[in-house]
């Protein structure tokens, strides 16, 4: 990877296609961006070991989830 770009997302998802964390959540699945869309955001302040980690990753999935599961609940 040579650029960072800007993408927002609605949620990230379990995905039997896309490759990102492959494995970590599920066997034979990683996770993807759900309705991406690029701001237009070059971030040309940026270098490839800046932008979003594996690990990041995982770990915005996983607030998701809690952030989720409190809704749930308040709805009960």
């Amino acid at each position: 990877p040579t650029t960072v770009l800007e993408v927002l997302g609605a949620e990230l998802t379990v995905s039997p296609v896309h490759t990102a964390a492959w494995g970590a959540i599920r066997p034979g699945a990683g996770l993807a961006i759900r309705f991406p869309r690029f701001t237009g955001r070059w971030r040309d302040d940026k270098g490839p070991e800046d932008a979003t980690t594996t690990k990041e990753l995982l770990e915005m999935y996983r607030q998701q989830l809690k952030q989720t599961k409190k809704g749930t609940a308040a709805l009960a």
